[in-house]
């Protein structure tokens, strides 16, 4: 236990995460909504006279020709063009460091990122450490940075992280497998665009993966110590969209109205990020992410259930207003009751997406090491309604376990 606790206090304090996300006057992204608004973005990027932009993206967005049409813009009008595609899921230092070298030989003046979380949040940090000078490990932890990034712009290909919002950027250590957190004002992107015309090429399981991934920013941040009536109103208003049109995303992939809806979710959620934050489900679902090399999305869908339910006696009369404001039960019904139809309309979505849940890969001899590591992280970084002890991560990964 001495260990666990050395641990949490050379950790970012909660008080040095709530001042950034409560006092500080953070900056947010001018967004750019709708079909054609990346297209639309690139043009606003060259009015602000960039004229040689590094674009960082994964290899698989660049075969399917996701850039092609962005491209085109710049060279349109004259633009420089060089591309990175070395990101990869739970990016490491060392991916940072490649994409930061990119960055520097090609002379870029303003970065676009296009693609989900882990390409977000390294173009962050990639962003960061060309501006600063100093490498992406250095900048681990709170307000390391100090001054604005390199001018950054993004395009999320997905409607799950909110990354385009948040003050954060979480890259994996490939040696130790321990996610660390990069929190600084300078991350949060100039500009971003939520264009379903990007989305829409997503396959159905990763819609579903980082649907689930918002939902849980949402649902995390509603239960959070941190939760304010502003983060309320953005978190009740993504959990309402999430539920109503996740699964039509899935279903239909052209459904522009349902995308659009996805990521107006999403980035709702990911505005909380900075003020509310996550909890547990995210500290035990990077340990899944870490160790056996779990989708964030998908491992959030395996975790949150177990969480949901831990969570409950602290925050009955919180989820039970949730529940009611959703609709989802009777007038007069009691908080119980109320709490345990949001839980089950949670647990009935995830039974209905196409999200493989089988938590066979876990091994009991890793749990001391993933409990560790996950309540450090939790209590760390997050301001959780109920505390965990190391015996209660063990009960939520035999849970997760437990599903075939």
């Amino acid at each position: 236990m001495s260990s666990l606790l050395n641990r949490v206090k050379s950790m970012p304090k909660l008080g040095a995460l709530w001042t950034i996300g409560k006092v500080l006057s953070l900056p947010r992204p001018l967004v750019l909504f709708g079909e054609g608004s990346a297209a639309r973005l690139c043009g606003s990027m060259v009015d602000q006279g960039h004229r040689n932009v590094l674009i960082i993206t994964d290899d698989v967005l660049a075969r399917l020709g996701t850039l092609d049409p962005l491209i085109a813009v710049f060279k349109a009008r004259g633009v420089t063009t060089s591309v990175f595609t070395g990101v990869r899921p739970d990016p490491t230092f060392e991916i940072v460091e490649a994409g930061l070298r990119a960055c520097r030989e090609a002379g870029a003046d303003a970065l676009l990122v296009v693609g989900g979380g882990s390409a977000i949040d390294a173009g962050k940090v990639i962003a960061l450490a060309a501006s600063t000078g100093k490498t992406p490990r250095q900048l681990e932890g709170v307000l390391k940075g100090r001054q604005p990034s390199l001018p950054l712009f993004v395009v999320p290909s997905t409607s799950g992280t909110g990354s385009e919002a948040s003050v954060a950027a979480v890259i994996s250590d490939s040696a130790t497998h321990v996610k660390a957190l990069v929190v600084d004002p300078g991350l949060i992107p100039l500009a971003a665009a939520l264009d379903p015309l990007i989305t829409r090429g997503m396959p159905a399981s990763v819609t579903a993966e980082t649907g689930i991934d918002a939902l849980t920013h949402a649902l995390e941040g509603w239960m959070s110590r941190f939760a304010t009536a502003q983060t309320d109103g953005y978190n009740r208003a993504a959990v309402r969209l999430i539920l109503d049109n996740i699964e039509t995303a899935c279903r239909e992939p052209g459904n522009l109205a349902a995308r659009d809806a996805m990521a107006l979710g999403s980035h709702y959620a990911g505005l909380c990020l900075s003020t509310s934050a996550v909890g547990y489900v995210h500290a035990i679902a990077h340990q899944l992410g870490a160790r056996y090399g779990v989708p964030h999305g998908r491992a959030n869908a395996m975790v949150l259930p177990h969480v949901l339910a831990f969570n409950q006696p602290a925050c009955l009369k919180r989820l039970s207003a949730l529940a009611r404001d959703l609709e989802l039960v009777p007038p007069g019904s009691s908080d119980r009751v109320a709490a345990e139809a949001l839980a089950a309309r949670v647990g009935d979505l995830l039974a209905r997406l196409p999200i493989n849940r089988s938590g066979s890969m876990l091994r009991q001899e890793d749990y001391a090491r993933m409990a560790d590591d996950a309540l450090v992280e939790a209590h760390g970084m997050y301001a959780v309604p109920r505390y965990m002890v190391e015996a209660d991560v063990h009960r939520v990964l035999d849970g997760v376990r437990a599903v075939a």
